[in-house]
């Protein structure tokens, strides 16, 4: 190679700690240590214009922790294909899936460089399983399905998960497109779990929320730092990427709804600003 010659760079060298990233900043809520001042100055912004987007994250974790636990456990799913992973946390998908069937096989999926920097971490699995740690875009769904079909077998049932990734697709038809691309070649039994962000709609559901036009501001401020865009829809725009699956109960509520452990006077949680929902392909 000549001097000249270009060196690939490591996906250390591409991370940008100059602006803000959510995937940071979310680790950074979640009381983890995988940020840089950047982040935490930006984090903290946000909590001051909306204190509850640090119980919104803990409520999006415990959601994947309960939603993955009971397809692992009940519905008897094998394989997981994770597309917007995120940086590593407690309960990973491998970690939950593989406590309840530790024959699990889980392939993440993200092109962020940071994430790649940790993907070792989300690769120590059980032997009887299998993880794997694939860099694609979210907007190329046939390479993450070509991908994918290296670990998982396609014509068996799959769980498709997009948690906290399809805020950052700003448009509706393009969000739509990656949806079904993503879940066309998927077979009956499997399933799309998916949670965002959102905004309330008229009159709170029951149970309420915690915060509305407070999590609008913070976002705003933040999609005008120069990080990555992220789009509060409606809990209906929010359901939409349901459409033609089976949701399963109690179907498209706020985070802290969906099948929580039962407290002693059968109350529900406070409810958050983000819905989620599982639904299996008929």
């Amino acid at each position: 190679m000549s001097a000249d010659a270009a060196v690939p760079s490591s996906p250390q060298d591409r991370v940008d700690i100059s602006v803000p990233h959510s995937a940071r900043i979310w680790n950074y809520w979640l009381g983890g240590k995988d940020s840089y001042p950047v982040d935490r100055v930006a984090g903290d912004e946000y909590l001051k214009v909306f204190p509850g987007i640090a119980e919104l994250a803990r409520a999006s974790r415990g959601f994947l922790t309960r939603s993955v636990t009971w397809l692992a456990g009940e519905a008897g799913i094998r394989q997981f294909l994770d597309v917007g992973t995120g940086l590593p946390t407690a309960d990973n998908t491998h970690e939950v899936a593989q406590r309840v069937a530790p024959d699990s096989r889980i392939v993440y999926v993200d092109n962020d460089p940071l994430v790649l920097v940790h993907a070792r971490a989300l690769l120590v699995g059980t032997p009887e399983g299998a993880t794997d740690y694939l860099d694609a875009d979210l907007h190329d769904p046939a390479t993450v399905l070509a991908g994918a079909a290296r670990t998982l077998d396609l014509d068996q049932p799959v769980a498709l998960l997009l948690m906290g990734v399809l805020g950052h697709v700003a448009d509706d038809e393009e969000l739509r497109r990656i949806v079904d691309a993503l879940l066309a070649p998927l077979v009956s039994g499997s399933y799309l779990v998916s949670y965002d962000g959102t905004l309330p709609a008229g009159p709170a559901p029951e149970g309420g929320g915690s915060g509305g036009g407070d999590f609008d501001a913070a976002q705003d401020e933040y999609n005008d730092s120069g990080a990555l865009p992220y789009i509060l829809r409606t809990p209906a725009q929010f359901a939409r990427r349901f459409d033609g699956l089976t949701l399963i109960e109690p179907g498209v509520v706020p985070h802290t709804h969906w099948r929580p452990a039962p407290t002693a006077d059968g109350a529900l949680p406070a409810a958050v600003d983000g819905y989620c929902g599982v639904a299996r392909i008929p």
